[in-house]
């Protein structure tokens, strides 16, 4: 059990985070299927710099590095978000091909980039940097509490960062004026301009806050999944969060506990098949059990949501 817990604690949470940024777009009015290019792209800035500044050699400052790589993560995600939102707020471009350009634009340059990049650092043409192993700490006395005790056991290091981040967004979206705008650009964007507040600035830096927080989840899951970054590790994930949050109905709140669901249901399925000692093949089908989750998840709850009223409306001035 506490395997299961920890694991899926791990996983769930970079999730959430790329979630909330999608969120933050979507309610907004920008329909963001970018979320898997902007996890890339931030991951790959993040570990560049994690590979350049230390040249390989991680020993002795690797927390310095991880918390380094996260906020040039969190920068490079914000400003390859800018070529969503140009398209989208700017060009008023289709929201959806957009979205889906981009991730096949991200995966391009990433594998490009790093392969040029590694033959001048490391002298090899490899599409990957190998980073550290993510450092994690135990929380004493809490952490010896039977079941609940696993929350606070062998802590990712990014977790807290997410927990922080995620309280942060929350305010930021529900009780602050900024926030309150953003939902009203989502909801009614005519009543915001009248208002005289400018559409296409709160849904341009909506994108970018989509931008920043899906590259500290992609970084994250670079260090989680297989301690180095590769164009190939993040395939589906951005999907899974955007799953997570219609699901959580673009709520904060629900789309933490669609979040954690994929998450068990990854780390348990990992656990069964371990258990079984089941061989690799058997072993991939029982790791498809988040993906399975999300589309009946979809299928039954789907229709109780209740997206956004102007999702994917290209706002224009003078429309009423």
């Amino acid at each position: 059990m506490n395997y299961v817990i920890i694991e899926g604690l791990a996983f769930a949470l970079p999730l959430f985070v790329m979630a909330i940024g999608g969120i933050f777009s979507e309610r907004s009015g920008v329909i963001n299927l970018a979320l898997e290019g902007f996890q890339g792209f931030g991951a790959f800035c993040g570990a560049l710099c994690a590979v350049a500044v230390t040249g390989g050699n991680f020993e002795g400052r690797m927390s310095q590095i991880f918390f380094l790589a996260v906020a040039v993560s969190a920068v490079g995600g914000a400003v390859f978000a800018i070529l969503h939102a140009l398209l989208c707020v700017k060009f008023k471009a289709n929201q959806v091909i957009s979205g889906v350009v981009i991730n096949i634009l991200a995966i391009a340059i990433t594998t490009f980039l790093t392969t040029q990049l590694n033959t001048v650092l490391i002298g090899k043409a490899t599409n990957k940097f190998v980073l550290s192993i993510c450092e994690k700490f135990t929380v004493p006395g809490v952490s010896k509490i039977p079941v609940l005790g696993a929350v606070f056991t062998d802590v990712y290091y990014y977790v807290p960062i997410i927990i922080a981040l995620a309280l942060i967004m929350s305010y930021v979206l529900y009780k602050s004026r900024f926030g309150m705008r953003l939902r009203a650009c989502g909801d009614n964007p005519h009543a915001v301009d009248a208002a005289g507040v400018d559409v296409a600035r709160v849904r341009f830096a909506a994108v970018m806050i989509s931008g920043a927080l899906s590259g500290i989840g992609g970084i994250c899951f670079a260090y989680y999944i297989s301690s180095s970054f590769s164009p190939g590790i993040y395939a589906g994930y951005g999907y899974l969060a955007i799953a997570a949050l219609i699901f959580g109905n673009w709520k904060i709140g629900p789309t933490l506990g669609a979040c954690l669901l994929f998450g068990f249901a990854r780390s348990a399925g990992y656990k069964i098949a371990q258990l079984l000692g089941v061989s690799s093949a058997f072993s991939d089908i029982i790791m498809t059990l988040p993906y399975i989750l999300t589309l009946l998840l979809l299928m039954f709850f789907s229709k109780n949501n209740r997206a956004p009223r102007a999702l994917g409306e290209i706002y224009d001035k003078g429309k009423r």
